[in-house]
This record gives structure tokens, C-alpha cells and sequence, in this order.
């Protein structure tokens, strides 16, 4: 944003530089990333949603179940956002995992670094969100998706190895 703009005062042949939006605003509401890190296989998996509510987090949560035999019992480890946990008003979480040989397994509070997806968040950011002016939910969401297949076929590349372990503090 530091750039030299065009102008009378300028290099005239200098082209204004694009406008860069605000994002102080969100018009259009902003969009949730559910994802998973397979540690077994050094994979990533997002899905990009309108809400992040118990609903949508289930779709996920099957969505993941899907992904190994059920005989196999998996893990998910989850922050403590609301949807995530399993309430006396609603117990679908806990039955659902239940039912599926899932265990969900929660970081304590303000200890997010324990969970190892952050560090995959810190890459995430660095390779396809910084820097970046998206023109639409559409177009930041296949960017999104786009850095997930790159990064599940060159998992060890070497500097997004760096900033993995960089972030990796525990």
C-alpha cells in the first residue's frame, strides 16, 4: 500500500495503484474454515462454510469419520468454541461420537497451541491469505482450497516445513 500513486504530481505513466478494501466492514458477512490435520498421514482438510454452529461442526465431524474404516477409532481434537462442546441441553456431539468410535478430545482453555492444526493455520495464512485482497467469499474460499491440494501434495516442501516448525511451539 506504499506504493507511488499515478497522477499530476507523479510519474504520469504510472497507473493508480488498485484499491485495496477496508476490512474494518464485512458486508457480506465473513466465512468459517473447518479443518482437520491428519498427523498419521501429514494431511490437511478444510471445508469453507456460511456458519460455524453444532450442525455444520457434525457435517464436518462425519465428513472426517468417513476418511479411515470404522473399526478404526479416531481423535478430534477440538478448541473449547461452543459448538464443539457436548452440553446438558445437547448431547448431539457426544452421541454422535459415540455412536461412531470417535473420541472428542478438547485443548484447555487459552492453550490453542497445544493443538497441532495451528501451526498448519500459520502456513495457511503465510502462503495464501496474507498479502491478499479477495474480491469475494468465492474467490478467498478456492484460494483456500487451492493452498490445501498444493499443500497435501508437497507436505515436505522445505519452507513450509520452516514455518511449521517455526509455529510448532509445543
Amino acid at each position: 500500500q506504499w506504493d507511488e500513486r499515478g497522477g499530476k504530481h507523479k510519474d504520469p505513466d504510472r497507473e493508480p495503484r488498485r484499491r485495496r478494501r477496508a476490512t474494518y466492514t464485512r458486508p457480506h458477512g465473513v466465512r468459517h474454515l473447518f479443518a482437520a490435520y491428519d498427523l498419521g498421514k501429514d494431511k490437511l482438510y478444510g471445508h469453507v462454510k456460511t456458519t460455524k454452529n453444532r450442525t455444520t461442526f457434525l457435517e464436518f465431524c462425519r465428513y472426517l469419520r468417513t476418511l479411515c474404516p470404522a473399526e478404526v477409532r479416531i481423535a478430534i481434537v477440538c478448541d473449547n468454541f461452543s459448538p464443539h462442546l457436548t452440553t446438558r441441553k445437547c448431547r448431539r456431539v457426544a452421541e454422535w461420537a459415540e455412536a461412531n468410535n470417535v473420541e472428542i478430545a478438547y485443548t484447555p482453555t487459552n492453550s490453542s497451541w497445544l493443538n497441532r492444526i495451528e501451526a498448519q493455520f500459520t502456513a495457511l495464512r503465510y502462503f495464501a491469505l496474507d498479502g491478499t485482497d479477495h474480491g469475494s467469499h468465492r474467490e478467498q474460499g478456492s484460494m483456500i482450497r487451492s493452498y490445501i491440494i498444493w499443500r497435501n501434495k508437497h507436505a515436505e516442501d522445505q519452507r513450509l516445513r520452516e514455518i511449521v516448525n517455526r509455529a510448532n511451539v509445543a
